[in-house]
């Protein structure tokens, strides 16, 4: 994974965002955080894996995928926000694929721990947990990347369509 390409390319985002809503010197952390929070929240519904009084299943893997790439633009942000873009960020795991519940668990335990420490050590391992969700959920890191770009450039026409 080139986490180097996508930090640069959602500080590019985030800046693009912030001029055309006029929040250059504002502090957007806790509400990073918070949208951080509901997207993986988002992602957890669309793989229904918490659903066990319902027969219906996830949703198809591309939507999942989806899911999955805005949580990365909102976890690459905040550390762009805590300046962790430029540390060496190690995102291999020797660990494998999780029950989901208990890896969405352990993510929403993580971020609720940077929220409260923004040290660089949760971040990283936020990060790396995120992308054991990822590979729990049957993408690989090209799928990621891939992703990642492909909604990046939605974004940009979102926000240049009024979103």
């Amino acid at each position: 994974m080139r986490l180097e390409e996508l930090f640069s390319m959602q500080a590019q985002l985030d800046e693009y965002i912030e001029k055309e809503h006029g929040l250059e010197n504002h502090q957007l952390l806790e509400e990073k955080i918070l949208a951080l929070l509901v997207e993986i929240g988002e992602l957890a519904n669309e793989t229904r894996c918490f659903k066990f009084w319902s027969k219906k299943p996830a949703s198809d893997s591309h939507v999942i995928l989806e899911e999955f790439v805005d949580g990365i633009h909102f976890i690459l942000s905040i550390g762009l926000e805590l300046g962790y873009s430029n540390e060496p960020i190690s995102i291999v795991s020797a660990d494998g694929n999780e029950d989901l519940v208990r890896s969405f668990l352990k993510v929403f335990s993580l971020v609720d721990d940077l929220r409260q420490k923004r040290t660089f050590d949760i971040y990283e391992e936020l990060l790396r947990q995120y992308f054991i969700l990822g590979q729990s959920l049957g993408f690989t890191i090209d799928d990621v990347h891939n992703a990642y770009i492909a909604k990046n450039e939605v974004n940009y026409k979102r926000q240049q369509e009024g979103y």
